[in-house]
């Protein structure tokens, strides 16, 4: 194979892969390598076997006469999934096996994500949801936790050493981790860890409430979360970001929704004013396309409850009296059945 015609390769397979290249929910780095005129190697790892099978058909389809060899590819989703469990109350999703790197998102204690590989102590894993990131291997346990039965709604929730308000902390937790309470007494629960306000847990397997009921409930969900500070790829009560707030308040009743802004704006439903409790409003940059850079729920109307950069946490605004979120606007979508 002459250098033209692997550099010819290599330039489609830039090309076949660009729909597999968004390294939160896609995982495909295949390179290119001849042997002889009708022999080309393929190595690297790909998410799944769907995504080979995708690039290979793409490749065949432009070099008919090419056979390619992929035992370097590594399959990194296998029909036997490993499933670990979250064992600490939050712990960082990184763009890299690496502390410094960029936070992504975060997983919550009790929570299950898939094992795809370890790397100097790194779990590279993938959420329930797709979303996919490494995580320090220490904070994820191999043994499997039974089924929750309970979701923590409060932002954050102190644990005691007894059912007691005036007992010593033994710890605390946040919205969105999962737990099964072990034992109750005079409007507490007992968790692992110690004792915490009945009312501060939630069960999975409440029926889905009405659409306004449920509207009502994320407004007061919402309140609960005034003046926690913006964290970027924050979803908790310590520290929270624009996308990742309107999640865990879905999540608090009942609904999932994508992990970032531009995810969610392109899963939901075109809603116009006047916009009703639990719609999201998106904004963005100006350009050719704006891309989604912001989002927040309205309270009714113009009047939104978001996590913001530039006021350092969550906090409400009117969108037609903030120039900024004025100017910025998109549009609205709505998940609420």
């Amino acid at each position: 194979m002459t250098t033209l015609s692997i550099q010819t390769i290599q330039q489609a397979l830039a090309e076949i892969i660009q729909p597999f290249s968004d390294p939160r929910i896609h995982h495909c780095q295949i390179a290119a390598t001849g042997q002889d005129a009708s022999v080309c190697t393929l190595s690297g790892s790909v998410l799944d076997a769907e995504t080979l099978t995708a690039v290979l058909d793409a490749l065949a389809a432009r070099f008919p006469d090419v056979t390619f060899e992929t035992k370097g590819i590594r399959i990194l989703r296998q029909p036997h999934a490993r499933w670990l469990t979250v064992n600490t109350n939050v712990t960082s999703v990184n763009a890299r096996p690496d502390l410094t790197a960029e936070r992504m998102t975060q997983v919550m204690g009790g929570w299950r994500v898939e094992l795809l590989q370890e790397e100097n102590g790194w779990a590279y894993i993938r959420q329930q949801d797709g979303y996919l990131g490494w995580v320090y291997r220490g904070h994820l346990k191999d043994a499997p936790a039974p089924d929750p039965t309970h979701l923590l709604c409060a932002p954050v929730s102190l644990l005691h050493a007894s059912a007691d308000a005036s007992s010593p902390v033994t710890g605390r937790m946040t919205a969105g981790e999962l737990t099964t309470p072990l034992e109750r007494a005079d409007g507490w629960a007992r968790v692992a860890g110690g004792w915490l306000p009945a009312s501060h847990l939630r069960p999975l397997d409440a029926p889905p409430a009405e659409p306004e009921t449920r509207r009502r409930q994320m407004v007061v969900d919402a309140l609960q979360f005034l003046g926690v500070p913006y964290l970027w790829g924050g979803c908790t009560g310590f520290g929270i970001d624009c996308s990742g707030f309107v999640r865990r308040l879905y999540q608090l009743s009942g609904l999932a929704l994508p992990r970032d802004a531009d995810m969610q704006f392109r899963a939901g439903r075109a809603v116009y004013p006047p916009f009703r409790p639990g719609d999201l409003l998106f904004f963005g940059n100006e350009g050719s396309a704006r891309a989604i850079t912001h989002v927040g729920m309205s309270l009714g109307g113009w009047r939104m409850i978001h996590s913001s950069l530039s006021r350092n946490g969550v906090y409400i605004d009117d969108v037609q009296q903030t120039p900024h979120l004025r100017q910025s606007f998109v549009a609205a979508r709505a998940f609420i059945p």
